[in-house]
């Protein structure tokens, strides 16, 4: 969503690498591209002439002058003034020490509250909490039918007890609510409210009886994060109306510029508390400011991938992983399993996307195939468990075969298999040195270009042995005709292009591993 925003920034403070000393030009040169760059994401006025009065203030302090590097420092201002306007620290909820807790939901129609309602519901029960979700919005057609379709999948209670549709009173339901929640034990209570197209100031007055009927413990205004201007307005008019306490960013992952609704926890003063990122139930987690502030920054988010990895991976399991990369015994069915492990975090367009430097990567990304992992997935998959086992073994007929019964070609068996020796070879040497254990499978899968040797690297002189010749007999075809056989043609096994410049992890994970 914040790909201009991104962009615009790493083009100011491009101009300021390699500076020793800021002049007062360079200052006002960069701060001019910052605002040109908020405003063009769309952050409310008011929101960019604060930020780039405060950064402009700071960068010509001491903390600036007296820097070794001050376009690094530069940065840091930023980064600190991005955390800021996104709320500064992370929000947590407040739970009722009186059991029920009540959650409102609030927000215009159409912002995503039923499909929130759930993923909030998912997300409590992974928090050992008991939730039930509350169909208070009897306008909408349909609205109740679609909160007990979204709690069904999420396994959360749902109370209904209106069909909806233009009958029955809000209020009412959402005070047997809490009866019911108080007899069967559920310690919270979600309750979804009508939603409306605009400042509707009879639902509005609807919401804010309910706020007084129930007295919850948090209203969490949800809002579209691919509202323009209109979002900040509407956000106003309802802290006003119903004083929501927090903020949840739904559709996170659309393409809209999305900077108004980053302004919103500015202009309110009520923070950020919970970001809606894709489709799926579990696409739903707490909002850190300052990790959507190093992704904004192109620093990555390695913290939200660890936990996400932490989620997946068993540790007894990654162990073992590690162990066999260590002793060069890590097979195609190691692989599998973390590949499956992998997919469980969400797509590989997202895992990549949380790496530090990946911003220059963005067309790759965009290209990024994601039906290349369940390709693999089908050709590993087609072959024996000893060929799983002992790759080495695959020979011209057993690529055949393994080729028609996973629905591909030849080609693309020889590519996977070649790409798994060079990915095991380098996640061996990662491994020996420290990397990362627990995910063996991925900064070195299969198809990514530069899984084999580094751009610019020194080949290894060739010893003077009698000529190899190849297992695979479409390389020993192309040998015999001279040919490259070691280039495959068209994508990657991964789906990138693997006629791309080399890829090579950012100096920030390196670090890490």
């Amino acid at each position: 969503m914040f790909d201009t925003l991104q962009d615009r920034l790493q083009s100011a403070f491009k101009n300021l690498r390699g500076k020793g000393k800021l002049s007062e030009a360079d200052i006002d040169a960069t701060a001019r591209e910052i605002r040109v760059a908020l405003l063009e994401a769309d952050v409310a006025l008011p929101v960019v002439k604060e930020f780039v009065a405060n950064v402009k203030e700071r960068a010509r302090g001491a903390e600036v002058s007296g820097a070794l590097n001050p376009a690094q420092q530069v940065i840091k201002i930023v980064n600190d003034e991005l955390v800021s306007i996104l709320g500064g620290e992370t929000r947590r909820l407040n739970y009722s020490k009186n059991l029920p807790t009540v959650i409102m939901l609030a927000g215009l129609q159409g912002a995503g509250k039923t499909t929130l309602a759930g993923k909030l519901g998912l997300w409590l029960k992974s928090q050992s909490k008991s939730p039930m979700l509350v169909a208070a919005d009897l306008q909408r057609p349909n609205a109740v039918q679609q909160l007990q379709v979204v709690g069904k999948q999420a396994g959360v209670t749902v109370f209904a007890t209106e069909s909806g549709n233009g009958v029955g009173d809000p209020v009412e339901v959402a005070r047997a609510a809490i009866r019911e929640a108080t007899r069967t034990l559920h310690d919270v209570v979600i309750i979804d409210t009508a939603g409306r197209l605009g400042i509707d100031e009879v639902l509005m007055k609807q919401a804010s009886d309910i706020r007084e009927a129930v007295d919850p413990d948090e209203v969490l205004y949800v809002v579209d994060a691919m509202m323009g201007q209109d979002a900040v307005q509407t956000a106003m008019a309802f802290l006003e109306g119903v004083d929501f306490t927090g903020v949840v960013l739904s559709k996170l992952d659309g393409d809209a510029r999305g900077g108004a609704a980053l302004s919103v926890a500015s202009v309110t003063g009520r923070q950020i508390m919970f970001a809606s990122n894709g489709e799926k139930l579990t696409d739903f987690d707490i909002f850190h400011p300052d990790r959507m502030a190093g992704r904004i920054l192109d620093m990555g988010d390695m913290m939200t991938l660890i936990e996400q990895a932490e989620k997946v991976f068993d540790e007894g399991e990654a162990q073992k992983a590690a162990d066999k990369l260590q002793g060069g015994s890590f097979t195609l069915q190691d692989f599998l399993k973390q590949m499956e492990a992998m997919a469980k975090m969400g797509s590989m367009t997202k895992i990549m996307g949380m790496l530090p430097g990946m911003g220059q990567f963005k067309e790759q990304l965009e290209n990024f195939d994601e039906r290349e992992v369940g390709r693999i997935k089908a050709i590993i998959l087609s072959m024996t468990p000893a060929e799983r086992d002992n790759p080495k073994m695959i020979d011209g007929s057993r690529r055949t075969r393994i080729s028609k019964g996973s629905g591909t070609q030849v080609k693309d068996v020889n590519q996977l298999v070649d790409r798994f020796f060079d990915a095991r070879k380098m996640m061996q040497q990662m491994a020996n040195g420290g990397g990362m254990p627990g995910m063996p499978g991925m900064p070195g899968m299969p198809g990514l270009p530069g899984a084999g040797r580094r751009a610019g690297a020194k080949q290894q002189p060739k010893s003077k042995k009698g000529k190899r010749v190849s297992g695979n007999p479409a390389k020993r075809a192309l040998e015999a005709k001279g040919g490259a056989a070691n280039k495959p043609d068209g994508a990657g096994a991964f789906g990138f292009d693997s006629g791309a410049s080399e890829f090579e992890l950012p100096k920030e994970l390196k670090d890490l591993m």
